[in-house]
């Protein structure tokens, strides 16, 4: 979502109009899911993708143009030939659908821009929702779902909105955008979500990598630490929040859930006990330490001496990241990074090349 909205205000200042492209089924594997997006202006220029780049992007930009002129939603549906199919990751010839839809940057009152800056603004303060958009209408009609309850706008008739409201608030719980068939109607369920929290305990030179990567990964990062000197904006102009103060105290201002990755990468006792004292008793989805095996035993027989459940310690990852020989700080964020992808998507971190093999070579196992 956030990446959407970043393309469309970077056009905005040079175009009126832009064509918002969005894959929303397939058949087959594809290395791009349920939800890719293309942003295609009126002077042609483009951004993002709905496959890997290739016949089917372009196809996709040359009928946006289209949708540009006539200033209506269309339903794209290609079928592709084998050696079509092989470039964009299905397994045998096959077909995708692309959603095609015009925004009137210059009109304030485009509904759909309307309803994109809207769900933004839910999720910004926390809120999910989702937005589902009524396929094959030229009217390109919508509903907006937000998790408080509210509802806004209309699939055209009350027995279709009733049927996607519902339907919209299983897909939030779910996390799962997806299209769906019923009432006679066929819609595609799009979920937005706040992004996830990085919480970085210790504002070192670590922390300062992790940052400019978590950043590109869509992450909402905040650095606490106890010295004024290492929290500066000057070392962290990218970061969303740093505050300077007791890391075991301000860490409780914040959602510490399953969604949420906890990096202690301070180096300080001082700091470590207490932090993993409070967030062990939470349901926070990742929690990482850095430092080696000995100084690890050091501070979880710390923990147990301040009685928490050894069953808890199980949860602290340390020595912290993947095992891609990292010895500079780009290289630790990168392997840190990549361990919280792989925790968060409920993977192994193992070489792609590998899993293929185990599942018999299919064609989906690749990025």
């Amino acid at each position: 979502m956030s990446e959407l909205l970043e393309h469309i205000e970077q056009l905005r200042r040079s175009s009126g109009r832009v064509a918002v492209a969005t894959l929303v089924n397939t058949r087959g594997t594809t290395p791009r899911k349920e939800g890719a997006r293309m942003v295609v202006d009126e002077h042609g220029r483009v951004l993002g993708s709905v496959t890997i780049g290739g016949c089917v992007d372009a196809q996709v930009i040359e009928e946006s143009t289209d949708v540009l002129g006539a200033m209506k939603p269309r339903l794209l549906e290609m079928n592709l030939g084998d050696e079509e199919a092989w470039e964009i990751g299905l397994t045998c010839g096959g077909t995708i659908e692309v959603f095609v839809e015009p925004i009137a940057l210059d009109v304030p009152s485009d509904p759909t821009l309307a309803y994109y800056e809207r769900v933004r603004a839910h999720a910004a303060r926390g809120g999910r929702g989702a937005l589902v958009s009524l396929l094959d209408d030229p009217h390109g009609r919508k509903l907006l779902v937000l998790d408080d309850g509210r509802v806004e706008g209309s699939l055209g008739s009350p027995t279709l909105d009733a049927r996607f409201t519902a339907e919209a608030r299983v897909a939030i719980d779910r996390a799962t955008s997806q299209t769906l068939v019923g009432e006679g109607a066929r819609v595609f369920v799009e979920v937005f979500a706040p992004p996830s929290l990085l919480l970085i305990v210790g504002a070192g030179h670590v922390a300062m990598e992790m940052v400019k990567l978590a950043k590109l990964l869509g992450y909402r990062t905040v650095v606490v630490d106890g010295r004024p000197r290492f929290a500066t904006p000057e070392r962290f102009p990218e970061v969303d929040e740093l505050r300077v103060g007791i890391p075991s105290e301000l860490i409780q201002s914040y959602p510490l859930a399953p969604s949420t990755a906890l990096v202690l990468v301070a180096h300080d006792y001082k700091y470590d006990v207490p932090v993993l004292r409070y967030a062990l008793g939470q349901p926070v989805g990742y929690v990482g330490m850095l430092g080696s095996t000995r100084r690890a035993n050091a501070i979880l027989n710390l923990l147990v001496e301040d009685g928490v459940p050894r069953d808890q310690l199980a949860r602290v990852r340390v020595p912290i990241g993947l095992d891609i020989g990292a010895q500079t700080a780009p290289e630790i964020a990168l392997a840190v990074l990549a361990e919280i992808q792989a925790t968060r998507a409920g993977r192994s971190g193992r070489p792609l090349r590998d899993v293929a093999r185990e599942r018999g070579g299919q064609n989906g196992d690749h990025i």
